[in-house]
């Protein structure tokens, strides 16, 4: 059983430390998926500005940004066979704004891997701009790499509970657990915020809770049989969702949720359970959209 993402892990490299992370993490994920990994750098046409010496012109100036771009896949191609020796590592550098390379990379990815803050980012914020927009729009699952990534915790998954949009959130999450041969937490909540405010006096919270554990149950039942070597465990809460995910993700290995609520203009809608997730958990999280399920 699979997901049916085939290629490689894809990770986005731009020189940061973060992107070194993120390549650390690639390069352990291909080895455990036996795949290859592929490391690219963008560089954007309009980087080639006027500035230092401008009568050397935007060619000179293209040279520079490719030359730099060399040295920082130079630098995570050794960081990859360090941390995964043995691995097929593949680089290049690409032509291209960011964020429109790397969706296009995600077209023919297993996953796409990126650090949560670049070079060029502000630190006022708490994730990159690239990475946000790849959430919201990659063909494939997209993990950005924060926090402390311990291979040994178990995967965290955020459950809906109702319809199917957590299905291919459910499947990664219980395929990474498989891999990593660690257990998987499957986290629900329910809210009175959601109710009539006029019937939350009168709800049994025992009930309640009763009721939302055998829909947690009836919602993984279907993968425990189809992974039954993978540890299941049930959380259910009166919380909030992205609280309860980012409070568990301390000593969590990875933090699988959908996409729901990105939305279209590059996933910038805030306050979204994957976008909390995406901004303060505290180990590196997943995001699985539900129309990339077919994609091979």
């Amino acid at each position: 059983m699979t997901s049916g993402h085939a290629g490689a892990v894809v990770v986005g490299v731009d020189g940061s430390d973060s992107a070194l992370d993120a390549t650390r993490w690639a390069a352990a994920e291909a080895a455990r998926r036996g795949c290859g990994l592929r490391l690219v750098a963008a560089v954007a046409h309009t980087m080639f500005r006027p500035i230092g010496v401008p009568q050397l012109g935007q060619e000179y100036q293209r040279r520079v940004w490719e030359r730099a771009a060399d040295e920082h896949l130079t630098a995570a191609v050794a960081a990859a066979r360090e941390a995964a020796p043995g691995i097929d590592v593949q680089h290049e550098v690409r032509d291209g704004e960011a964020r429109r390379v790397l969706c296009a990379e995600s077209e023919r990815a297993a996953l796409l891997v990126l650090g949560s803050r670049g070079r060029g980012g502000f630190t006022g914020l708490l994730l990159g701009s690239v990475a946000v927009s790849a959430a919201a729009h990659a063909s494939c699952p997209v993990v950005v790499v924060r926090g402390q990534a311990l291979p040994h915790g178990p995967v965290l998954v955020g459950v809906e509970g109702r319809g199917d949009e957590d299905e291919q959130a459910l499947l990664f999450a219980f395929e990474e657990a498989a891999l990593r041969a660690v257990p998987l937490v499957a986290v629900h909540t329910w809210s009175s915020a959601v109710l009539d405010p006029f019937l939350v006096p009168t709800l049994d919270p025992k009930a309640v809770l009763a009721e939302e554990e055998q829909l947690l149950e009836e919602r993984v039942a279907v993968w425990r049989g189809k992974y039954p070597g993978v540890e299941v465990h049930l959380a259910v809460a009166f919380d909030g969702a992205a609280g309860a995910l980012v409070a568990r993700s301390e000593g969590a290995g990875l933090v699988v949720v959908g996409a729901r609520g990105l939305g279209a203009a590059g996933g910038l809608t805030m306050g979204s359970v994957s976008q909390a997730v995406l901004h303060h958990a505290a180990c590196p999280v997943a995001v699985v959209r539900p129309e990339t399920t077919d994609h091979a």
